[in-house]
């Protein structure tokens, strides 16, 4: 019995997407259970304890994620364009606008835009060059 790309071995097997029925009954539990075992957690962070500090500061205030950057670039009509938008992204940096690691952020993305701009021009010239010179309009016969 050979097995096909994307068939599964045990078509009438459990369904993609279900949930174990342990899993389904531990989040039953905690659902009802889940007021209790916040304000439990909440007062033994207030008595001091560390472990519940942490993890009711982990719910309250997230560890940071990316945050939107507002910093203006050139337009990146052409690769060359990649020089002013580098400079931009290294005074920025120098001025304390933007922490290095979120100038190396944006510059890939300023990067990874050139390559497609490239790839565009690219495509563009080999379908021109696939389509071969226009065709030269025959001469008139001058004899007939």
């Amino acid at each position: 019995m050979t097995f096909h790309k994307g068939e599964s071995g045990n078509p009438a097997g459990r369904p993609r997407g279900s949930l174990n029925r342990t899993t389904v009954l531990m989040q039953s539990l905690l659902e009802a259970n889940a007021e209790a075992i916040a304000r439990k957690a909440i007062d033994l962070a207030t008595g001091g304890d560390l472990t519940a500090i942490r993890i009711c500061f982990d719910r309250l205030v997230p560890a940071r994620k990316h945050e939107p950057i507002a910093l203006e670039l050139p337009r990146l009509d052409t690769a060359a364009d990649t020089v002013t938008a580098a400079s931009t992204i290294v005074a920025a940096v120098a001025a304390g606008e933007l922490a290095p690691s979120e100038a190396a952020d944006i510059a890939k993305a300023v990067d990874i835009y050139v390559r497609a701009l490239a790839t565009q021009q690219f495509e563009e010239r080999l379908a021109k060059l696939e389509r071969g010179p226009a065709p030269a309009s025959a001469p008139a016969n001058a004899d007939a």
